[in-house]
């Protein structure tokens, strides 16, 4: 009888970073990254939708959501 060996895994492991392999992970956003470019006031709105994500553990965010953050830094109708 002959032993068959296991197959290779093909899952690569992408959640933690391993310095020699690949660059480190970083956190997905739905708008870009930098804000650099953005007046002050959409910089403002940018920066508060991150938070918003990162308080509440969200990738995405929906049209109700972005309207809350919009009212929170101040804004009316």
């Amino acid at each position: 009888m002959t032993m068959l060996s296991p197959p290779e895994s093909k899952f690569v492991e992408r959640r933690s970073f391993d310095p020699g392999v690949g660059q480190p992970a970083r956190e997905r956003r739905q708008f870009a990254n930098s804000h650099a470019e953005l007046s002050s006031e959409a910089r403002e709105m940018a920066l508060a939708i991150d938070e918003y994500k990162l308080v509440h553990r969200r990738r995405f965010i929906t049209y109700e959501e972005m309207l809350g953050v919009v009212k929170s830094l101040g804004y009316r109708k």
